[in-house]
């Protein structure tokens, strides 16, 4: 036990996690992995302490945002890293970020107890000092929402109704597909979000099924394949740096992202007297139905279709 090396055990985690990570999450346990690789990683894992773990927090926490996008910081370890950011950059990492790296890299330490080749987690109690900051990313307000619309982008725009109308997040809408949506006679059409070959959902409660709105079933029937992906030519990066595009190209959208067309549809249920675990369902967050999350968790086979429906086309999508 302890005797192998950092950098040879961090390769086999990584090939582990590739199985069930999705793409973004596994690249940034990759790049914490690779900062402790090139720091410790001709390192036994056994003679890890907790000062080398204070060592290489005191690195992470010089790290700025951008340094990976320099010439020098492209092939660059830990410690060339934060040299380069200060030398370059008089900003740093915020304290949530810092935070994730130090907690990928402790969980790699727990995965090599779990393994039997450490005895015990040294960095178990390490913590970022500065208290981890939450900037959550704006609400679209009817304004902000008429502007995205009139400027019917080309390559957002249906992805944008979806995103208003149904509260799915960017992932769910780029992986639909044609046989997702199913009609249910006099209630519409709804759509089965659902993991499949394109993506993976968020967790399990992510799995739902939703109603169209009347404004979605005019775009299916008139602008979306019939077969195959419904957006075959969106990915989430695609989608990301679209919309940063329609930020330079509007600064009033300044301080707003994609997922706050998800954050607009919720504010809508909210200020249409929807109960908060009726949205939850919609949405696919994990509902507290009740005060103690039990009794309709284990009990409740969930809101009807009927409802969800009266829901959904309660939205009004502001004009311009």
């Amino acid at each position: 036990m302890g005797e192998r090396l950092v950098a040879e055990l961090a390769q086999a985690y990584l090939a582990e996690v590739s199985q069930r990570l999705r793409p973004g999450s596994y690249k940034s346990v990759r790049f914490a992995l690779e900062l402790l690789s090139s720091h410790l990683g001709k390192q036994s894992v056994g003679d890890l302490s907790v000062n080398h773990g204070k060592e290489v927090l005191g690195y992470i926490t010089q790290l700025s945002p951008n340094v990976r996008k320099y010439r020098e910081g492209k092939d660059a370890g830990l410690v060339e890293l934060a040299s380069l950011s200060v030398a370059s950059e008089s900003v740093t990492l915020a304290p949530q970020t810092q935070a994730r790296i130090l907690k990928q890299m402790s969980q790699f330490l727990d995965w090599c107890v779990g393994e039997g080749e450490l005895g015990a987690n040294p960095w178990e109690a390490l913590k970022v000092k500065d208290r981890p900051e939450v900037h959550p990313h704006g609400v679209l307000k009817d304004e902000k929402v008429s502007i995205l619309l009139g400027a019917k982008d080309r390559v957002l725009h249906s992805a944008l109704l979806f995103g208003l109308l149904t509260g799915m997040r960017s992932g769910e809408i780029c992986g639909l597909m044609a046989d997702d949506v199913t009609a249910k006679g006099n209630l519409g059409r709804f759509v089965s979000i659902r993991p499949n070959a394109v993506r993976l959902l968020k967790s399990k409660a992510a799995e739902r099924e939703v109603p169209l709105h009347g404004v979605l079933e005019q775009l299916l029937d008139a602008a979306l394949p019939k077969t195959g992906r419904l957006f075959p030519h969106l990915t989430v990066d695609k989608v990301v740096k679209r919309y940063a595009y329609l930020r330079r190209l509007y600064p009033e959208l300044h301080g707003t992202v994609f997922h706050s067309t998800r954050k607009w549809f919720i504010t809508q249920c909210e200020r249409t007297g929807v109960p908060e675990h009726f949205t939850a369902t919609l949405v696919g967050h994990h509902s507290a139905r009740s005060q103690n999350k039990l009794t309709y968790g284990l009990y409740s086979a969930g809101i009807s279709d009927e409802q969800k429906r009266e829901i959904v086309e309660g939205v009004r999508v502001p004009e311009r």
